[in-house]
């Protein structure tokens, strides 16, 4: 199976990944990239169609995080089972991207939510969705997730100044590709079509009910994902994608949809929060004190900004906030990597007692 094969670039199939699958390939496995993820199962494109595949025991043991398993994207190590139209998952390519986050609730562990993704759309609608404090979250997890963010506004039709919300996202993104448009009335998505070149892979992240699955209907030119009308009450569209699903294009393009996110908090995006908020710290090497909290220091660049009206309040108390996440995240990962070792160490430790026991005829 060489990179030439039409059907894996139609799934988005390239060089990089051709380098890191040729090992296996001698050895007479196949590839594929995961489309669905079910509780047991992958729904996985193949050159011979979609098949179910299940993750291989000794990948899941081997596994020390739930990241290091398949997830949506990626493109996988399979060995197929043509009497049954499946196949067993025996390992996972490098990922050329990956958009991450913390799992919910308590849980100290990394989601991928999606991988080996080209471009990742940030979509919010221009009703009461609309929030820019969320979208310098989520474009601190898009910078530094490999792939291209670009912001997507939708519902125009439900907004009477889009011109001023679009500058008020430029504002915060000036240098991230922005667009307005309207599915229902098929509006500004012509501007979308360059980012949808054959093999090329897009994700929609965003919360619940701002218009994701009615755009990919029209990008689709079909009915394929379920949508519901927009509540009288608040204008809120309703939520109806369940699953991340990886869905192919006439085109050869592909389109990565997700569940609308109730909750997007950070997993190692150090680099990310910085470049989404450049201003603040181009402005913060200009404090008199390296060790400034933007407070009531004197001399503070920060807080001369907020006073001369180019810098806004809430931009730095949402900085503020997602670099007081981070540092919290910090302390828990280290906490958690101790008791990873600790189990890791005796594990070893009694696989060790059990073979000297077994040798010296003990069992």
């Amino acid at each position: 199976m060489s990179f030439s094969d039409e059907q894996l670039q139609r799934f988005g199939w390239q060089e990089f990944f051709a380098a890191n699958f040729a090992p296996y390939a001698k050895q007479g496995y196949r590839a594929g990239r995961v489309a669905l993820e079910y509780n047991q199962f992958q729904r996985v494109l193949t050159t011979d169609g979609e098949v179910l595949a299940e993750v291989a025991g000794k990948l899941k043991h081997e596994a020390t995080s739930r990241a290091e398993l398949p997830a949506v994207g990626d493109w996988v190590v399979l060995r197929l089972l043509p009497a049954e139209n499946k196949a067993v998952i025996h390992a996972v390519l490098p990922r050329r991207s990956k958009f991450m986050r913390k799992t919910k609730g308590a849980k100290t562990e990394e989601q991928i939510v999606g991988a080996n993704i080209d471009t990742v759309f940030l979509v919010t609608s221009l009703n009461q969705d609309f929030n820019p404090r969320r979208m310098e979250r989520y474009l601190a997890i898009a910078r530094e997730s490999g792939a291209q963010p670009v912001l997507l506004l939708t519902k125009t039709d439900l907004c009477e100044d889009v011109a001023i919300k679009q500058a008020e996202m430029e504002a915060i993104a000036a240098d991230v590709p922005i667009h307005a448009v309207c599915a229902i009335k098929e509006e500004g998505l012509a501007a979308l079509e360059p980012y949808f070149g054959l093999g090329q892979t897009v994700a929609l992240i965003g919360s619940s009910g701002v218009g994701k699955s009615t755009l990919i209907n029209r990008l689709l030119g079909r009915e394929r994902q379920k949508v519901k009308d927009v509540r009288e009450n608040d204008e809120r569209g309703q939520h109806t994608t369940r699953h991340r699903e990886l869905i192919q294009m006439p085109n050869g393009a592909l389109v990565l949809d997700t569940p609308g996110m109730r909750e997007l908090q950070l997993w190692d995006v150090e680099e990310g929060v910085e470049a989404t908020f450049e201003d603040i710290e181009e402005l913060s090497q200009q404090c008199q004190f390296s060790d400034c909290r933007h407070q009531r220091e004197p001399n503070c660049a920060v807080q001369e900004a907020i006073a001369e009206g180019t810098l806004q309040p809430q931009r730095l108390e949402n900085y503020q906030k997602l670099q007081l996440e981070l540092a919290h995240l910090a302390r828990r990962q280290d906490a958690l990597a101790q008791r990873t070792e600790r189990n890791r160490v005796k594990k070893l430790t009694r696989q060790g007692e059990e073979r000297a026991r077994w040798k010296r005829g003990g069992r």
